[in-house]
């Protein structure tokens, strides 16, 4: 007799414990700035109108990340701690959401758990994981919907109620930031091509084939084109009853306004960036470089110097094999890596900066992870773990540049600004 084909275990707790791991080491220094810092200052004061719904403002941004800024705020004090608690408890699901995405993508304990190291510290999650800002929500977000949609692929007996939670969680990404719309319409389209592709007489009625058997077109259609749409709508209601610069006209003329806004043509700024420059990593953001009650500190956004440029052939190889080898995630991974940086090299937003490219290093770590698992599968055990090792010592030694860390004075951002461009 043959052996049965041995079953991967799922690694639900590793991908808990990686994800806690991630949120206490996010604590430290997390209140050492006891004002606001960067785009703090756009959106504490955003929050707190919408706590009391007294001005409308900061209207170019839709209201779902700075209504949980409010939360926080409400939950824990106008303070440090209500500012910043409640981003680093997003961006542990963040983590937790988008090792599970890979999870059922791939059935590899061992992708799903490089894939969280990746992540975690690749510089991008940690930083905008403790800071006041928009991004960390529509990432976790965005993460929660790929998890639930990855799932009812996987377990189609229970694709209904995943599709709905899939459908909510893009509703509140585009309502957290607009840098998830693009991306946001991928999982409606996979599900039409992947039923087209099947063949089906009754394309739109049928309730057999890829994805997710026993859901007709038309159903998930509801659940990720109708609901997200309408999560979407419903985060603005608090938009209608600020008492000064409500939402009067309707949503379609308040979205003509904030279209207006974030076209507008700015005056060029210390540091805008090309979609260059951020795949190859080549311009940095200093959120903050200052003495803090006689300190000096530092927050320096940049992408971790060695997986960022590993992850683009990476990215290479999961298009390739994707394409040629039907290698269904390597292909998803390529999709939203070009779907979410393409948006910002055909979007009409004349200023741009690294921040926007969060959601493309993502899925640029997701290949790389899929590219170690591959290696680690065929064999090439220590080639597999050299990234892994490899990230977490650039992690360690960038750590005090990235989290505020006390450091010696004030030409220390010498030590780490490798590149002019960084400086």
């Amino acid at each position: 007799m043959s052996r049965a084909p041995q079953q991967p275990t799922d690694p639900l707790r590793w991908c808990a414990a990686l994800a806690l791991a991630f949120w206490l080491g996010c604590l430290p220094y997390l209140t050492a700035v006891p004002h606001p810092y960067f785009d703090e200052v756009h959106y504490l004061p955003a929050a707190r109108e919408l706590l009391m719904l007294g001005e409308f403002t900061n209207r170019e941004h839709p209201l779902v990340g700075k209504e949980l800024i409010a939360l926080g705020i409400a939950l824990f004090g106008d303070n440090p701690v209500g500012w910043r608690l409640l981003p680093t408890l997003f961006g542990a699901l963040a983590l937790f959401a988008a090792m599970r995405a890979l999870w059922f993508g791939t059935l590899s304990r061992f992708a799903t758990l490089a894939y969280g190291l990746l992540l975690a510290t690749g510089f991008h999650l940690f930083i905008h994981a403790r800071i006041a800002m928009l991004d960390i929500f529509y990432l976790a977000f965005l993460s929660l919907a790929a998890w639930q949609f990855t799932a009812a692929i996987r377990q189609p007996e229970e694709g209904r109620w995943r599709l709905v939670l899939a459908g909510m969680a893009l509703g509140l990404a585009m309502g957290a930031k607009w840098n998830a719309l693009a991306v946001a319409m991928l999982p409606g389209l996979a599900f039409l091509a992947a039923r087209a592709l099947a063949g089906r007489r009754r394309l739109f009625f049928s309730r057999r084939g890829a994805p997710v058997p026993g859901i007709t077109l038309v159903e998930a259609a509801l659940w990720l084109g109708a609901v997200p749409l309408a999560v979407y709508a419903a985060s603005f209601a608090p938009g209608f009853f600020f008492r000064v610069h409500p939402i009067s006209e309707g949503l379609v003329f308040h979205h003509q306004f904030m279209l207006s806004q974030q076209e507008q043509v700015l005056k060029a700024h210390p540091y805008q960036s090309t979609w260059e420059q951020w795949v190859l990593n080549a311009r940095s953001i200093w959120y903050l470089y200052e003495p803090v009650a006689g300190v000096q500190r530092g927050i320096m956004l940049i992408g971790n110097p060695l997986t960022m440029l590993l992850g683009l052939p990476a990215l290479a190889w999961c298009a390739w094999h994707g394409v040629l080898r039907r290698h269904w995630t390597a292909l998803a991974v390529a999709l939203v890596y070009a779907v979410s940086l393409g948006f910002w090299i055909v979007a009409s937003k004349p200023v741009q900066f690294y921040y926007h490219y969060a959601l493309p290093s993502m899925a640029l770590l997701a290949a790389l992870a899929l590219v170690c698992d591959a290696l680690w599968q065929n064999g090439w055990r220590k080639s597999a773990l050299a990234p892994l090792l490899g990230s977490v010592l650039v992690f360690g030694w960038f750590y005090p540049i990235i989290s505020g860390a006390p450091l010696v004075g004030p030409d220390s951002f010498a030590v780490w600004t490798w590149l002019e461009s960084w400086r």
